[in-house]
């Protein structure tokens, strides 16, 4: 599967929406605690400025330079700065999106370039956008009522969270534990990650799998099942983005 087609198609899904909704439902606080629909919209356009900027410039971005600042106070800071009106917003959106879109289907697939975190390959910062572009869609859609299925697109968030489920272990102060995913996908098929040997297990579906790690949702909101030694505390540690 082709991530960044799957992130342009997620993106393309939330321009639609967006491009339906008037002034006032751009004003409605939306499920991300403190910002509205427009608030989440300005951070979803920083941030593809910055992907765009990390490719072009090979330099970190300087959003993620925060000083002494704990991130979730750097990223309100820097959303409070840009705030404008709902149809420049969504305008900035747009034209960061298609921008950062060029930039990774242009960019050396074996060169890492710098992100929050950690240095990523262009495949898996697509599927970092992918996840926060997804999880910014909940928040979007959740107060308006309106309709947001979960797709296929899914497979790349459940692989990135379990794929740093070792880094999830480590940034909490344990030892990172393997653990295999075998999940559902919205169609009815399964997807498996990780080695079917080792003991502990998480079972259920996908979507609530990823909403986990978007902590959208806690376990035991979810339909899904922990098993063996670890598997309970890889859900909560579970992630789909960086810090």
């Amino acid at each position: 599967m082709d991530v960044i087609a799957d992130l342009a198609a997620e993106q393309e899904r939330i321009e639609t929406l967006l491009g339906a909704l008037d002034d006032e439902a751009w004003s409605t606080p939306s499920a991300a605690p403190g910002w509205t629909i427009t608030d989440v919209v300005i951070h979803l356009a920083q941030t593809e400025e910055a992907v765009a900027a990390t490719i072009h410039e090979s330099a970190r971005p300087g959003m993620w330079d925060r000083g002494d600042l704990a991130l979730d106070d750097a990223v309100a800071q820097a959303v409070a700065a840009d705030r404008d009106e709902p149809a420049r917003v969504f305008e900035r959106w747009r034209t960061a999106r298609r921008r950062a879109l060029a930039a990774l289907r242009d960019a050396d697939p074996d060169r890492r370039v710098q992100w929050a975190a950690a240095p990523l390959r262009p495949q898996v910062l697509a599927t970092t956008r992918l996840a926060e572009h997804w999880a910014h869609g909940l928040d979007i859609t959740q107060p308006l009522r309106l309709p947001f299925p979960d797709t296929d697109r899914l497979r790349h968030i459940a692989w990135l969270g379990h794929r740093t489920l070792p880094y999830a272990f480590e940034v909490n102060g344990l030892e990172p534990q393997p653990v295999f995913c075998s999940l559902t996908g919205p169609g009815g098929d399964t997807w498996e990650y990780g080695d079917p040997s080792v003991e502990s297990r998480i079972e259920g579906p996908a979507g609530d799998f990823c909403r986990v790690g978007a902590r959208r949702l806690t376990p035991e909101q979810t339909a899904l099942v922990a098993s063996g030694p670890h598997a309970a505390m890889a859900l909560r540690v579970l992630r789909n983005y960086a810090v």
